[in-house]
């Protein structure tokens, strides 16, 4: 192991401890999921489908009620969340946006957030949303089934390059191919906003070359840790064998954020810090700066936590 690494996290009741041996007050997630109960039911009816849709079971581990799963990320440590929510259809975002910014109001450790979709209006809601204070916009085009180059959308990548609000964005193949996936296709909004804060959701999985491409290219493009690299989606999607020394060059690793999936995830919260830790124990060049960093440092500073003035 790397010298001066904790012990990774044993389980959900562990993480404080590996936290505070980092260093650190607590964790900054990027990317967790609260939604409207009847839309997030019908999100889990999908999953609990997992093996029509994915060909693998989806046991949903946190299948609790919300001041219950608020209290979870509590005891894990986690100091302030990205709520994220996103649309399958017209009509939704703006009311999806409304109600997450109502959720961020009324829960501490959330942050405001808004999600967009190719519509008339988007950029009405939208600037609404981010003079509400949205820190961080959610876009996903596989379930929204929606080309991120749509013109409609262009004076929002605009509006958001601008103000400097990260955008999440779920634009890779995985865990299913849709009709504008792929890196390529939102390369494409990049080269013409190439001041867009872009994480990209799950690490562009299973694109994780082009992704990585995506990072050298554009200084402000980042990577979220969502699924990646855990037992669960490694026979699936693995990832290069020679990914932590990647990260390690060029100075990528200062472009990796913490992403989980929460609550919707197949496994325990910790397992996917085990395997961010586990990237850091591989190579000497990531060590403890790169897990604090990942978890709490650049989340922080994307989310505007802290003062980079």
């Amino acid at each position: 192991m790397t010298a001066g690494l904790p012990e990774p996290p044993r389980d959900d009741a562990d993480v404080p401890r590996w936290t505070a041996e980092l260093g650190l007050p607590g964790l900054v997630d990027m990317h967790v999921h609260f939604l409207p109960e009847r839309v997030l039911r019908k999100v889990w009816a999908y999953f609990d489908e997992g093996g029509r849709h994915y060909g693998m079971n989806w046991p949903i581990t946190y299948r609790f009620d919300e001041p219950t799963r608020v209290d979870v990320l509590r005891r894990l440590g986690v100091l302030r969340f990205a709520p994220l929510v996103y649309p399958h259809k017209p009509d939704m975002a703006a009311w999806l946006t409304d109600w997450v910014l109502d959720f961020a109001e009324r829960t501490p450790a959330a942050l405001p957030t808004a999600t967009l979709y190719p519509e008339p209006g988007v950029l009405d809601y939208l600037g609404k949303a981010l003079d509400a204070g949205a820190r961080c916009v959610k876009v996903h085009v596989q379930v929204g089934a929606f080309d991120p180059r749509d013109p409609l959308l262009t004076p929002a990548w605009g509006l958001l390059a601008e103000a400097g609000v990260p955008v999440v964005v779920h634009c890779g193949h995985g865990p299913l191919r849709g009709d504008h996936t792929g890196l390529d296709v939102f390369a494409e909004v990049l080269d013409a906003h190439p001041t867009l804060t872009t994480v990209l959701a799950h690490a562009g999985m299973p694109e994780y070359d082009a992704a990585l491409d995506l990072v050298r290219r554009h200084q402000r493009v980042y990577l979220d840790t969502t699924m990646v690299g855990t037992a669960f989606i490694e026979p699936l999607m693995p990832l290069p064998p020679d990914w932590p020394a990647r990260l390690a060059a060029d100075g990528l690793a200062d472009r990796v954020v913490l992403g989980t999936d929460y609550p919707s995830l197949p496994y325990a919260y910790a397992e996917q810090l085990r395997a961010i830790h586990a990237w850091a124990a591989e190579d000497d060049r990531l060590g403890v700066g790169f897990l604090r960093r990942v978890v709490h440092d650049t989340p922080a500073r994307l989310l505007g936590l802290v003062d980079t003035s």
